[in-house]
């Protein structure tokens, strides 16, 4: 059977542009003699839709725009990821449906409903019965959706489902299995997604093919990376990364087309990051983004992605020196503009600065400066980027990263003032790498950046490390905490000072209320500082002290 994997980025709620996405992509599985056109999970509203699904009119736009491409479609059948009501109108089922020339051929609604991190399904759906196994072209498909293969032994993310969709197609006499995914991005999903469908083949032994959603809703990113497996697990067909595209392989000749992969970790985060600020950006109205350039080595890399995902005419960069600005910081600044094309301005704080000390000195009278000074320039630069945004039609995408996001070393309405915030789920450590990723062919960020000592700039002779410990430790001590659910003695036994690791943590549990604040960040790790991390703010749970 010839199959084409059809690997789209849809936009939540925009039916029409969804649906002519879909159309496009038939008509070229057409060209290319296939049998048979998959589509990912819910490719018709785009995943996830959240509580749109809790509006009558969106619902309903769903709907018709399903029977419209089920009456429109003519060619090779079309296997498509939607919701439906549930019987009664009760409700609302993830459901797939495979349809050819104004057809049904077969539905199906999505087993296992995930409520961990990110998710939150069974709060919009009711979980599907039965499985799907039905026949094709002289072949038996089994059509599962999403998590209906994860709950293997080894690839469970919760325990407790009942049930193994896979088992069960087998057993009901699955030849193929076929999955319609909407799984996001983190780093290793990718070969995590492809262990999966080899474990799948070798424990069923018959061909397997994933098509998963690409794009960038929000926080999430979909890598797309869709891809089939022959019954001996051979990888017979592979989707690009972060664009769309579209595959096809034969099931029978075990052939198929191989798009290259990422050549390594750093690249591939760069081009998730990339594929999230243009989307988000352009999803949300947006053409152009205003970066805030310090000199240093995160407003560094936001800007090249940023050129990236938009195109230098399209990104501003503002260096706002402070009375503390190093000199060479705006000169790195101006170099680094230079390098990428983009406008460049320079906007001095300095006269701001001592205005808001001359206007707040009765109120303060008798405190010596400390943070509060400190924070006031962070503030006025966020006014200043806030303004530029209002008057220009750009968005600002702000410039902090994990390791600062996590202990709370960040400005509320100052640096932490944006639309998007690109580097969020970046440790500062990965920061580093992707810089000199970006370096590889060419010069862009200047050496001096990335050589420096972090740096606030905020009071004379500031560095990062005055107030926190060294990047490298910081970092494996959040990885353990936030990521990984560790708890401080856990930490401890592995070597890292306890009176170092009680203070991170700390400092990540008395931060949340600045998170609660923070502009959305792209999701690259395991566990970002996002819908997939809920704490209360106000609490007193302190297992460390």
């Amino acid at each position: 059977m010839k199959i084409a994997l059809a690997q789209i980025n849809p936009t939540i709620g925009d039916f029409k542009g969804n649906m002519e996405k879909i159309e496009r992509s038939c008509a070229l599985a057409r060209d290319a003699g296939a049998d048979l056109t998959v589509f990912s999970e819910l490719v018709l509203s785009g995943y996830p839709p959240r509580d749109l699904l809790n509006k009558p009119e969106f619902v309903e736009q769903g709907q018709k725009a399903l029977e419209g491409l089920i009456s429109r479609l003519r060619g090779p059948a079309v296997l498509c990821g939607h919701y439906e009501r549930t019987d009664g109108n009760s409700g609302l089922a993830n459901a797939a449906t495979l349809f050819q020339n104004g057809k049904i051929l077969a539905r199906t609604r999505k087993i296992l409903l995930p409520t961990y991190d990110v998710f939150d399904e069974l709060r919009y759906f009711q979980p599907g019965e039965s499985v799907c196994v039905c026949p094709f072209r002289g072949v038996k498909l089994g059509i599962g959706i999403c998590e209906d293969i994860w709950n293997l032994k080894g690839f469970r993310e919760i325990e407790g489902y009942s049930r193994n969709p896979v088992e069960e197609m087998i057993q009901s006499g699955a030849e193929i299995i076929i999955n319609l995914s909407a799984s996001p991005y983190r780093i290793g999903r990718r070969e995590l997604r492809l262990d999966l469908g080899r474990t799948i083949v070798r424990q069923q032994g018959c061909p397997f093919v994933l098509v998963n959603q690409v794009g960038g809703n929000d926080d999430l990113l979909f890598d797309g990376h869709s891809f089939a497996l022959s019954a001996g697990g051979e990888t017979i067909a592979q989707a690009s990364g972060f664009k769309e595209d579209l595959v096809m392989c034969d099931t029978a000749s075990g052939s198929g087309e191989i798009r290259s992969l990422p050549e390594n970790e750093e690249a591939e985060v760069a081009a998730a990051l990339v594929m999230g600020v243009r989307d988000y950006l352009t999803k949300c109205g947006y053409k152009k983004a205003v970066v805030g350039l310090s000199g240093g080595i995160d407003s560094s890399v936001v800007a090249v992605l940023a050129v990236e995902a938009l195109g230098p005419e399209n990104v501003m960069g503002v260096s706002m020196p402070s009375p503390y600005t190093a000199p060479e910081s705006v000169e790195d600044a101006r170099i680094l503009a230079q390098n990428l094309g983009i406008r460049f301005d320079v906007v001095p704080i300095a006269d701001l600065f001592e205005a808001y000390k001359s206007t707040l000195k009765p109120v303060f009278s008798g405190l010596a400066e400390d943070v509060t000074e400190e924070n006031i320039q962070a503030r006025i630069r966020g006014n200043i980027l806030m303004a530029i945004s209002n008057k220009l039609a750009h968005m600002v995408l702000s410039t902090g990263n994990k390791s600062e996001m996590a202990v709370g070393y960040c400005t509320l309405y100052g640096d932490m003032a944006g639309g998007l915030a690109v580097i969020s789920d970046i440790p500062k450590t990965k920061v580093y790498a992707l810089a000199r990723k970006m370096n590889k062919e060419r010069e862009i960020i200047p050496r001096r950046v990335l050589t420096s000592a972090p740096t606030a700039e905020l009071r004379p002779n500031q560095t990062d490390q005055d107030s926190l410990p060294p990047y490298d430790i910081l970092d494996a001590i959040v990885e353990r905490y936030v990521e990984k659910r560790q708890s401080a003695d856990e930490i401890v036994r592995q070597g890292f000072p306890a009176d170092i690791v009680k203070r991170v943590l700390s400092l990540v549990d008395n931060n949340e209320y600045k998170r609660k604040q923070a502009a959305p960040g792209l999701k690259i790790t395991q566990k970002a500082f996002g819908t997939g991390r809920r704490f209360p703010m106000a609490q007193k749970f302190k297992p460390y002290i």
